[in-house]
């Protein structure tokens, strides 16, 4: 599967965490091509860049069967909100790593365990799901 992470640059230790677990999976995997950590900061691009930055984004999602909607905590930033309603849009799988708690989350016919095969529910199965969790 050509899965696409989307979500919050401040976790990129958990775009990192999932780049590697996907892709030791079998997964054709799309990140960011940037991270603060390279650029001293978050605010280190230029409107103009950002505006770039998020539409080569959208295209990573335009050519995946899927993204993982990385929500430390349940934090869905206007960035991934877009990103979100992109794949929506263009009927992407959606899956969260994270459950925030309300009752509409995530919508249906979209996903709150990972797009593992044979990965039902990873906060219930026993034993998890061995790429959610370790």
């Amino acid at each position: 599967m050509k899965i696409t992470l989307c979500g919050s640059a401040r976790f990129e230790p958990q775009f990192k965490e999932w780049n590697r677990r996907l892709s030791l999976a079998g997964h054709l995997v799309y990140s960011l091509s940037c991270y603060p950590s390279d650029h001293g900061g978050k605010d280190w691009y230029t409107a103009e860049q950002k505006i770039m930055l998020d539409l080569v984004h959208k295209d990573k999602i335009a050519n995946s069967d899927a993204i993982v909607v990385i929500n430390e905590n349940g934090y869905i930033g206007d960035s991934t909100r877009s990103e979100i309603e992109h794949a929506r849009a263009l009927g992407k799988k959606i899956y969260y790593v994270h459950f925030n708690g309300f009752a509409d989350y995530p919508p249906n016919g979209e996903h709150r365990c990972c797009p593992y095969k044979g990965c039902a529910d990873p906060v219930s199965m026993f034993p998890p799901c061995a790429l959610c969790y370790e």
